[in-house]
């Protein structure tokens, strides 16, 4: 799919593949403009971790494969520092065909140290953005941006634009993906829920407050049945239908 290149005609299409194609073929199709997506996982009652910060088991094992697929779709993958400082992840593809993605952390204050696992492996590209004058290692990008509260969402997408992503997944934090969501930058929102009761801890998402559900955003949106998780595809803005099959074993499903 990511190739762009045609195969068989929609007649001969397993199940398997009709549903890998609604779900991962908008994100897939050629693009003139980047493609900003995101993924979360979460319990059925909205949460992304125990009180603890314990988040290793949210997503089964099929919702964990999903992440990798998007992984494997996207040229750059994008989270936060809290994240990075807490989960320590390489954002490598391990679960799904493909290559792994460039590596961005969104860091204003410098926090990230530089031995962060997902800095170490130089066969991708691996950016930081930060508000701050911070040395880092040699082969890392640094881009340096100003800063409010939080470093303007569209100077990060126009900053990974110049550099020429053309497809970029906001994989987390929940902070994170929401301030590009506030920010109406998301053209499309994966929400995965696994079937387990947390009780409390960190909320999946949050964004400003609307008064009335008149007000609330209602995406179009679609859900998928992947076995051990349900994912919601979320359409925040049209996308091309795609009519062509692409290389479904190039994302692994």
């Amino acid at each position: 799919m990511k190739s762009g290149k045609l195969t068989l005609a929609a007649s001969n299409w397993t199940q398997a593949e009709m549903q890998a194609s609604a779900l991962y073929g908008a994100l897939t199709a050629p693009c003139d403009t980047p493609i900003v997506f995101a993924q979360i996982g979460q319990s059925l009652d909205g949460r992304v971790a125990t009180e603890t910060g314990d988040a290793q088991d949210v997503s089964g094992p099929d919702g964990l494969a999903h992440l990798h697929r998007l992984r494997a779709i996207a040229d750059t993958v994008v989270i936060g520092v809290k994240t990075a400082l807490h989960d320590d992840p390489r954002l490598t593809v391990r679960l799904a065909d493909g290559e792994s993605p460039a590596r961005v952390v969104i860091d204003p204050d410098g926090r990230l140290p530089n031995d962060a696992k997902l800095l170490q492996d130089a066969s991708v590209r691996r950016i930081i953005i930060q508000a701050v004058d911070k040395e880092r290692p040699e082969g890392v990008e640094v881009i340096t941006l100003d800063r409010a509260d939080w470093i303007c969402p569209k100077s990060i997408l126009a900053a990974l634009t110049e550099r020429g992503f053309k497809r970029i997944l906001i994989e987390g934090g929940g902070i994170t993906i929401a301030q590009f969501l506030e920010a109406d930058l998301l053209d499309r929102l994966h929400i995965s829920v696994a079937p387990l009761l947390i009780g409390s801890g960190p909320q999946s998402l949050t964004t400003s407050p609307v008064g009335t559900l008149a007000a609330a955003r209602r995406p179009k949106m679609q859900a998928y049945n992947l076995g051990s998780d349900i994912v919601f595809d979320c359409e925040l803005k049209p996308q091309a239908q795609v009519h062509a099959r692409g290389h479904l074993a190039a994302i692994g499903a």
